[in-house]
């Protein structure tokens, strides 16, 4: 029998924190489910949903998981997971989009509410913002899942969007 928790470490990024982080969930008999892993700013953050043996108290687990060397200094959250570990059919991806130019402030939430109008998920979304000698730029890849009878003007009035604020806009359908 297994208990469902979420497991939240942010840390300063280094070299081998994944690896560190999985091989003790590993050694523990911990199955992860949902993972992402993301560099930010100069910092890591590492989150999962992950099956826990029930003879492996909350305590003992985030012991074990403070003592992994490479987490020296880390924020560690572990509370239980309450909700389905299991996507339903609005998590499945069906569009790749990237967004790329200068920085503008309030793009995530223009971008995101175009989601909205469409009844479109966003299942994940990275931004980076980078320096360049042209200025500040900013990357932005979203991942989503959008209704077929949408689609068409969904992306399309991302793209508008993307265009009105003078940056680059590709989309790829995702393979089904």
């Amino acid at each position: 029998m297994t208990v469902l928790y979420r497991l939240s470490v942010f840390c300063a990024d280094r070299v081998g924190l994944v690896s560190a982080i999985t091989g003790k969930l590993f050694d523990l008999g911990i199955n992860l489910g949902d993972t992402t892993f993301a560099v930010l700013g100069s910092g890591a953050k590492f989150t999962s949903v992950c099956e826990v043996p029930q003879e492996l108290s909350l305590p003992d687990l985030k012991g074990q998981i403070s003592d992994i060397g490479e987490l020296e200094g880390a924020d560690i959250e572990i509370k239980p997971f309450e909700l389905e570990d299991v996507h339903g059919p609005k998590a499945k991806i069906t569009h790749r989009i990237r967004v790329q130019g200068g920085d503008n402030p309030g793009l995530v939430a223009r971008l995101s509410e175009v989601f909205i109008e469409f009844d479109a998920n966003i299942v994940r979304l990275n931004s980076e913002k980078t320096a360049d000698p042209s200025g500040t730029q900013y990357l932005i890849d979203i991942s989503a899942w959008i209704p077929k009878e949408n689609t068409e003007a969904c992306l399309a009035t991302i793209e508008n969007t993307a265009n009105t604020l003078q940056m680059s806009c590709r989309i790829k359908a995702s393979e089904t």
